[in-house]
């Protein structure tokens, strides 16, 4: 049956909500039983801050958008404060975060988290503390990169690296026991409500030796460590608060049925087999106190049909104390415009609420995402008991195949200015056109107001650009190998402002290189070319011709 607790005072609460008065908001976030929740990413600045060093600014930007998202109904923030093995709080196992002052290590002058749970409280707002449990970095192996008091710096045996980046090992009891003390940590000296891990444990596709298979030895050790983890975190939070929930939002798709008869009838990547996460066993065994799956896909999508998951996780969690949450995808476009729908389609089921990724969305109106939320909210009567499910749309076209060719490339330092001046770029040549690398050209217009930020997101495969983000990485890639080679197709997607772009790509040395000219025309700057100087020249201050 459906869960949902309906306010007794409903239809008072939805007259007065159009009213944006503090006091308005506090009591329909109090009455409120369901969860409306909205990610928080702070992992290069994506959803907050937007400023460092300055304190003042960071607290009240953070209590404006804490009262946009209440006056759309909200009653929930999730808040990312461990993003990178770092803190938004006063922690004496972790430094301070980089997002915070611009370097890692550095006092901001006030403690972050302290001052968002009590703004939240005070609004009758819950507090999930939002953490990354195996993440060091997003880019770059240099240790002695990382601030002095990072524990990785002093523990480098606890570290594996992958695809340029470096973990936390799960294999490591030392790791384990580390995680624990710092969720132990943030319990006993926050008044938070939760503790939320997201999708991220194993690097995504971190390859298995020779010879093993994915339902082999390995791969199933790897999946004993992550449940151990999960575990033992929850115990951790039990036996020092026990109000505290532990939560966690899993890859959408546990296994497709076509690998386990007990799957979803799905034909995506799945968390079992791609992170090692057997989120299936975590709510079967009562090692957590909610589930948000990532159901980030329209209904009627050929490889994910949205209300197809929903109905597996509700049997997931059917007889269990798991509360199901949905985690609601709507940088997409696809999502955002139907939101609404998906909602009532949540109704169906053993569905307690929503969250949704990410604010950043949410606050721009993405398809109109924030009217259709605020007016979901606003409706007064639900059904209390499921109806029949209807059946799927019309399935979307499935992407076309990427065709993979091996070409050679061609090392160059290209002449560059960035508005006039130059700057010094390792590029590619691969059939006449040359290839830039997304992070360089990012940091070379960094400050512009072409900016932008960029960051791997293992669970979509993708590359996401976030335009008008200050760029902003702490650790600096090491140079890797350099010198003509053999270039791929690139498989990953591109994300501008979380639109699925097209354009063409080439993994040379484990980076991925872009045509300048798509870039370009993506972040709508001027490019020139000086046949004299056999020159390119970028203008941030033009738009792409």
């Amino acid at each position: 049956m459906n869960r949902f607790l309906k306010k007794i005072c409903t239809g008072i609460l939805c007259g007065v909500l159009g009213v944006v008065s503090i006091g308005a908001q506090e009591a329909f976030a109090a009455d409120a039983k369901e969860m409306r929740a909205v990610w928080i990413s702070t992992v290069y600045s994506a959803d907050y801050p937007s400023t460092t060093n300055n304190a003042e600014t960071q607290k009240n930007e953070f209590i404006q958008k804490l009262e946009q998202a209440q006056a759309l109904g909200l009653n929930t923030v999730v808040v990312q404060v461990r993003p990178k093995g770092d803190a938004l709080y006063q922690s004496d196992l972790n430094p301070w975060s980089a997002v915070l002052t611009g370097a890692q290590g550095t006092n901001p002058g006030y403690d972050p988290m302290a001052f968002m749970i009590a703004e939240a409280h005070k609004r009758g707002m819950e507090f999930h503390a939002w953490m990354n449990p195996y993440r060091i970095t997003t880019s770059g192996t240099d240790v002695s990169a990382l601030s002095a008091d990072n524990m990785a710096r002093k523990h480098p045996d606890w570290i594996l690296t992958y695809n340029g980046a470096m973990y936390y090992d799960p294999a490591n009891e030392e790791v384990q026991q580390y995680i624990c003390d710092t969720v132990k940590e943030v319990v006993e000296k926050y008044d938070v409500d939760a503790i939320h891990f997201d999708d991220y444990f194993y690097p995504s596709n971190y390859p298995l030796p020779e010879g093993e298979t994915r339902e082999g030895a390995v791969a199933q050790e790897r999946r004993d460590n992550v449940d151990t983890l999960i575990k033992k975190v929850y115990q951790t939070i039990k036996n020092t608060k026990a109000s505290v929930e532990f939560g966690i939002s899993p890859m959408g798709i546990w296994k497709n049925s076509t690998s386990d008869e007990a799957g979803s009838a799905t034909r995506g990547s799945e968390g079992y087999y791609t992170v090692y996460g057997d989120a299936k066993k975590w709510v079967e065994k009562g090692w957590v106190d909610y589930i948000t799956p990532q159901i980030y896909w329209e209904q009627g999508n050929a490889y994910a049909d949205y209300e197809t998951l929903v109905k597996w996780w509700s049997d997931v969690v059917e007889g269990t104390d798991v509360k199901l949450y949905i985690g609601q995808g709507i940088y997409k476009d696809s999502v955002a415009k139907e939101i609404a729908q998906e909602m009532q389609v949540n109704e169906k089921y053993n569905v307690n609420g929503s969250m949704f990724f990410s604010l950043r969305d949410l606050l721009n109106n993405r398809q109109g995402c924030a009217d259709a939320v605020k007016a979901y909210y606003q409706t007064a009567t639900k059904p209390t008991e499921p109806t029949k499910p209807t059946e799927p749309t019309t399935p979307t076209e499935p992407e076309a195949p990427v065709t993979i060719e091996k070409k050679y490339a061609y090392a160059g330092r290209a002449k560059v200015t960035v508005n006039g001046k130059a700057v010094d770029f390792q590029t590619y040549t691969i059939d006449d056109y040359t290839y830039f690398k997304l992070r360089d050209v990012a940091g070379a217009v960094n400050g512009t107001a072409k900016q932008f930020q960029t960051y791997w997101d293992e669970s979509k495969q993708a590359i996401e650009l976030f335009r008008g983000v200050p760029y902003s990485s702490s650790v600096s890639g090491a140079a890797g190998r350099y010198g003509d080679t053999y270039g791929t197709t690139s498989t990953a997607k591109l994300y501008c402002d979380g639109e699925r772009k097209s354009v063409s790509a080439y993994t040379i040395n484990d980076y991925t290189y872009y045509k300048l000219r798509d870039l370009a025309k993506l972040l709508d700057m001027g490019v020139t070319w000086e046949e004299g100087s056999a020159t390119i020249g970028i203008n941030t201050a033009k738009s792409y011709q």
